[in-house]
């Protein structure tokens, strides 16, 4: 019998399951055809359908991992410097579902890295990811809640700052643990929030 749309569509969702489970747990240099075949139980001639090349293959695994980042769920407790906090928890190793997507991320900079096409790529989520931060980060400002000043610097050490904090989390989980990531954050932010006054800004009455 010829396959039907639904099988088609049912076998693509088995390759997305295995390509992200071989991601997950062997990281992106241990993604080839042969692990994911081994994953789905399958050969590797099945894959070659979906994947005539390693660099399809490869292709196909960053969209998996962009879709997977972008559907997470995201916190929104407030506006303002609430929200640049909340941005910046989104993208830290907090629960084990994002531990496995930031370490799929760091571990697929080395392939990014060696090819002109995805170096490009990557450039421009990050420069898309700053320009994010850099409208929370002016909506602080408005507020009164971080000083005026060039947003988009403040954005970019940011960015800088919780990437690198990623890099620590993900080496040293046991010393940067999730309680730990978000203290750092919200020292990070506080030195570069306005100063508020003891009182919460509420003034002295006689």
């Amino acid at each position: 019998m010829p396959r039907t749309k639904g099988d088609h569509e049912a076998r693509r969702r088995d390759v997305s399951a295995a390509v992200w489970q071989v991601m997950a747990t062997r990281g992106f240099a241990g993604l080839t055809l042969r692990a994911v075949a081994a994953e789905m139980g399958a050969t590797t001639g099945l894959l070659t359908h979906y994947f005539p090349t390693k660099r399809a293959l490869v292709a196909y695994a960053l969209d998996l991992l962009e879709q997977r980042t972008l559907a997470r769920p995201r916190r929104h407790t407030g506006e303002g410097l609430a929200a640049l906090r909340d941005a910046l928890l989104d993208i830290l190793p907090l629960t084990p579902e994002a531990t496995d997507t930031n370490r799929i991320w760091v571990s697929s900079w080395d392939t990014a890295l060696c090819d002109p096409g995805l170096s490009a790529d990557y450039a421009g989520k990050y420069a898309r990811s700053r320009d994010k931060l850099r409208e929370r980060v002016a909506a602080a400002q408005a507020l009164g809640e971080l000083p005026p000043g060039d947003a988009t610097a403040v954005a970019e050490g940011a960015q800088s700052f919780v990437l690198g904090l990623v890099v620590q989390a993900l080496f040293a989980p046991g010393t940067f643990t999730p309680e730990r990531q978000v203290e750092l954050l919200d020292d990070y932010l506080a030195a570069l929030a306005v100063p508020r006054p003891p009182d919460g800004g509420q003034a002295h009455r006689a």
